[in-house]
């Protein structure tokens, strides 16, 4: 891959203060979209839903579990996956059988064992990639499916970048331009800490906003310091402990199609943008066994699923840094939030309109990574048969925004639309003639995409 100034891989060659700075600026990435999704479950529970501290506690956890499955090889972050949403609104309202007299929080225990079943599903297909083999499974995964699903990945994520830069532009965009001004013009450490510093500049203009009465677009105050006058200085994260019934499994459990096709398509961003083969080493089925079981140990004790974070994958792109002991630094950051309430609802008063300012670069990197994807190994979009593909991909990726829900045995269950993407172009990829591609028969094009069996040697 090619960029425009040397990726660093190690990054104690920068020295530890550097080193915690990338961590903290990883962790400043995943944490709006990681603590959104116990915000949003809480709606649904009617405020007796997942818990911030064991949301934060579970993404570091299940990050470090990760790295340990991947041989410490693979730079991904784990956070609080989105694709469960639907099922947990689901179990909210289920009103039959042992739920008919339940209170939320005593259903939250269900959809969380639930999230256990699926989490286990992951192992079935590394079983699966174990035995038959990374080649024959890639045979499946050419670039014309994957770069499209890259894209989708991104673009799916753009309405919550623009929602949440829309209640305060100018704040937006003072993130947005700090993040561009640093990267592109940037000297030294200040050139790779771009989020970091868009975060900390555009939060101190909201200080200084709040304090002269400046208010959001819909009237409500810049910043809520509510949350953090009422939080405990330490405190243990409130775990709970999982619950089992058929009826929520069949709810959750299926979403693992969705969640193990994302995970396939985060891991080849992430291969893309190191220029690594994390596919064939440590393998793919390593990365499903860590995704999986991290995603069980989570919902074990109450947490939600976990997944790869694309936002972390937009850190690397930004940054060149690509030692994955920087994630892990970012990992330890959130265990240790998880033990103080009120420094997590400081982070947690990070204005929504910074978050999407952030994110405009973030979810743009992941589109572009899919762009790279496809032209780099030099899709022949003159066939039709790649044609119909993508626009397949792309059409369900960004159309199919609710999902898809169809019931089976009384219980409805929702695809996401990054499910039904990848579905589709994986079945039109296998049943459509012409499919000439073949894993491991072109190194250059392969090394693009970072799954290669023989990468070329990186310069020094």
């Amino acid at each position: 891959m090619s960029k425009s100034f040397e990726a660093i891989r190690d990054a104690r060659t920068l020295g530890i203060p550097k080193m915690l700075l990338l961590g903290l600026q990883h962790m400043f990435a995943m944490f709006g979209a990681t603590i959104l999704v116990p915000i949003l479950v809480n709606s649904y529970f009617n405020g007796e839903g997942l818990s911030i501290q064991v949301t934060l506690f579970f993404a570091g956890i299940g990050t470090l579990f990760f790295h340990v499955c991947s041989k410490l090889k693979v730079p991904a972050f784990l956070g609080s996956s989105f694709a469960f949403l639907g099922g947990f609104a689901t179990v909210a309202e289920l009103d039959t059988g042992i739920f008919a007299d339940m209170t939320y929080g005593e259903k939250l225990p269900y959809a969380c064992g639930g999230i256990v079943i699926a989490g286990l599903l992951y192992l079935i297909l590394a079983m699966v990639i174990k035995i038959v083999g990374i080649k024959r499974v890639m045979r499946f995964l050419p670039p014309v499916v994957t770069g499209p699903i890259i894209i989708c990945i991104g673009l799916s994520l753009a309405p919550s970048a623009v929602n949440n830069a829309s209640t305060n532009w100018f704040l937006a965009l003072i993130a947005l331009a700090v993040i561009i001004i640093f990267n592109i013009w940037g000297k030294g450490m200040w050139k790779i800490i771009p989020i970091l510093l868009g975060v900390v500049i555009s939060y101190a203009a909201a200080l200084i906003m709040n304090a002269l009465g400046f208010t959001n677009a819909d009237g409500t105050a810049i910043l809520d310091f509510t949350s953090v006058a009422e939080s405990s200085l330490l405190g243990l994260p409130p775990f709970q402990i999982c619950r089992f019934d058929i009826t929520a499994i069949l709810v959750m459990a299926p979403i693992a199609l969705a969640t193990m096709m994302e995970h396939i398509g985060d891991i080849s961003a992430i291969s893309a943008t190191v220029g690594e083969n994390y596919l064939e080493d440590p393998g793919l089925h390593r990365t499903l066994v860590g995704d999986g079981l991290a995603t069980s140990l989570s919902a074990m004790f109450g947490g939600p699923a976990n997944t790869t974070y694309g936002e972390n994958t937009g850190v690397l792109e930004l940054s060149g840094v690509f030692d994955p002991k920087v994630i892990r630094l970012a990992a330890l950051y959130a265990i240790i939030l998880s033990f103080i309430p009120k420094m997590a609802a400081v982070i947690g008063s990070l204005p929504s309109a910074i978050i999407g300012g952030v994110s405009f670069i973030l979810y743009g990197m992941i589109s572009a990574i899919g762009v790279r994807n496809v032209v780099e190994n030099k899709v022949d979009f003159t066939k039709s048969r790649n044609l119909i593909i993508a626009a397949v991909i792309l059409v369900c990726g960004l159309g199919f925004s609710g999902g898809l829900t169809f019931t089976v045995a009384g219980t409805s269950i929702t695809l996401t639309s990054l499910a039904i993407a990848a579905l589709a172009g994986i079945i039109l990829n296998a049943v459509l003639p012409g499919n000439d591609y073949s894993f491991g028969e072109n190194p250059s094009g392969d090394v693009n995409r970072g799954v290669s069996f023989n990468p070329q040697p990186k310069k020094k």
